[in-house]
């Protein structure tokens, strides 16, 4: 397929989306396999295209004064790639299976429009709705916080102290080019991919367990929870098993690791890659019907870490689509789901232990809003300063990223160079 093609592919795709909210990724699975002409190389293409019109969803719209899916693909091609008129215009030629040619407007709107007076919520590419809460959250960073969110994520991974070290996981990954990333330790970074990123699974490196995806800023609220070996330790929303396979590094498989989720499926994942990482002081506590199975653990655990359900505002550099499924409902819905976490997760602290609530989201109504509410109903709780927990965690240069609306610290791609993580450290007296 001619680049011309794959945008073509592209525009329908996003056609798709508008018709039928979904992932993204399923709508372009679903294409592939109705259009087998198209390669493993053409595939990937499209889904840049695609991706790339979704990270610039309200700026493009806003470039060329049109919502349509061949208007958001027109804008992004300037917005996200930074491409001129005429090249565009070479893309949109109507030949064979491209795109119909601009018209005066479209060549117009590439050549004079500017996001100059443009709202904040524009110019930072994320949901009117939202604009609010994130003036709140960033003030006149807003913009910038979004736009930072736009971009292209890193490829990150977890070096699997168990197994390996960042040296030589370095020395085996080479040929794709990773640095050490600057704050976790444990963390290798490729940059990202303009086309198809590595292909990872694939690599000895992976399949013998010396490293796991995992973005650095997920990696550090897994390090200051500050698992140490010997202790007893609940993970009450651990799904698929990214920051369990992380406390049982910490943990030298010493002590012991309870891997719970109310969704019993989604732990599906986690026994494989437990097997790989060879993790073996975890134990998966699955859903039993109306069995308390976590009853034996009451007043026991030196650490329940919370990695709640949330809106994942955070997480948009890596699932652009996101941000526009997301609406005020799923909103009111997660805050109701992190309450009931955290007033059931003191069940199983003991005295002295700690909980460590963590979310992939940038909204205080899910972070520092859920702190005030939970510390005035817990008084024998106290949320320990960020200077200490990261202090604590070995990680003292974490006190930089103490939030500012309230107890917890924040990571965001603008200030951290990671996804966006808040991480509370809360402890009982």
């Amino acid at each position: 397929m001619t680049p011309a093609a794959q945008v073509s592919a592209a525009i329908e795709i996003l056609a798709g989306l508008a018709e039928r909210r979904r992932p993204a990724a399923d709508a372009i699975k679903d294409w592939g396999l109705s259009h087998r002409f198209a390669g493993s190389k053409d595939r990937a293409s499209i889904s840049s295209f695609v991706f790339d019109a979704l990270r610039k969803h309200a700026s493009a719209a806003f470039v060329m004064c049109a919502e349509t899916p061949r208007a958001v693909m027109i804008g992004a091609l300037r917005e996200a790639r930074g491409l001129s008129g005429d090249e565009i215009s070479a893309l949109f030629s109507g030949e064979g299976h491209a795109p119909a040619p601009l018209d005066a407007e479209e060549r117009e709107r590439l050549a004079t429009a500017t996001l100059e007076g443009a709202p904040a919520h524009v110019r930072g590419d994320y949901p009117e709705w939202l604009a609010e809460r994130f003036a709140t959250a960033f003030g006149e960073s807003a913009a910038d916080e979004g736009r930072a969110l736009a971009e292209r994520a890193p490829v990150d991974l977890r070096v699997n102290i168990l197994k390996s070290s960042r040296e030589d996981a370095l020395r085996r990954l080479a040929h794709l080019g990773p640095e050490p990333a600057p704050l976790s330790p444990l963390c290798l970074r490729i940059a990202p991919a303009k086309g198809r990123g590595p292909a990872l699974t694939a690599e000895p490196a992976y399949v013998k367990g010396l490293v796991e995806p995992q973005d650095e800023g997920s990696q550090l609220a897994a390090l200051l929870c500050a698992a140490e070996p010997g202790e007893q330790v609940l993970d009450l929303c651990a799904g698929g098993g990214g920051k369990t396979l992380a406390l049982a590094g910490q943990m030298h498989n010493r002590g012991q690791i309870y891997a719970y989720d109310d969704e019993g499926r989604r732990l599906t994942p986690i026994y494989p890659r437990l097997e790989r990482a060879g993790a073996r002081n975890v134990q998966v506590r699955a859903p039993r019907g109306a069995a308390d199975v976590l009853a034996d653990l009451e007043g026991r655990c030196g650490l329940v870490l919370i990695d709640a359900p949330c809106t994942g505002t955070g997480t948009w550099r890596r699932h652009p689509d996101a941000k526009w499924r997301i609406a005020p409902g799923a909103l009111d819905l997660r805050i109701a789901e992190q309450q009931e976490l955290l007033d059931k997760a003191p069940r199983f602290v003991k005295s002295g232990g700690r909980i460590v609530y963590v979310t992939c989201s940038l909204l205080i109504d899910e972070n520092e809003s859920q702190i005030a509410r939970f510390l005035e109903g817990h008084a024998d709780f106290a949320a320990v300063p960020t200077e200490e927990a990261a202090t604590g965690a070995g990680l003292p240069e974490l006190a930089r990223f103490a939030s500012p609306h309230g107890a917890g610290l924040r990571l965001t791609p603008l200030t951290a160079g990671t996804d966006g993580f808040y991480v509370c450290v809360l402890k009982r007296g």
